[in-house]
């Protein structure tokens, strides 16, 4: 009877770690939908919802490492001044892996369409924690 029960106990702690990542995956996905919306939308400010607000946010770039925020929404700002050099972007996710409960690890590709200054494209590594319930992106390496 203990075996039977230990058996219970494992497929319902099975069953709902995977539905927790169900929802997480989900929830991750309608952000970067959300933050494709609002680039596209020509809203910057907006787009930083999905990041960690706190001067321990990285993000990787050309230009190398930039620490936090305000100055991530700052180049953010100065690299795209416009509609036109904003484009419309689009993501394509390669990858979504969980490394822990409020860990998730997120491959990606961008293409911004700009028929005024030319198309950009490349790659992206997101991490992602959860905090207060809350996916947010705490490392961002884009190429």
């Amino acid at each position: 009877m203990k075996k039977l029960g230990s058996l219970f106990l494992f497929l319902f702690v099975i069953i709902e770690s995977q539905a927790q990542t169900a929802a997480d995956r989900k929830a991750i996905l309608a952000i970067l939908d959300r933050q494709t919306a609002d680039w596209n939308a020509g809203n910057t400010t907006a787009f930083m919802n999905g990041y960690w607000q706190s001067d321990s946010l990285t993000f990787i770039g050309k230009v190398g490492v930039t620490y936090g925020y305000e100055a991530t929404l700052s180049n953010y700002k100065r690299r795209y001044p416009d509609r036109a050099s904003m484009g419309t972007l689009k993501f394509t996710i390669l990858k979504l892996e969980f490394q822990a409960p409020t860990v998730a690890y997120v491959i990606g590709k961008f293409h911004l369409t700009r028929p005024k200054v030319g198309d950009a494209e490349g790659y992206f590594t997101l991490l992602w924690r959860k905090m207060n319930g809350k996916w947010v992106i705490i490392s961002d390496h884009s190429s």
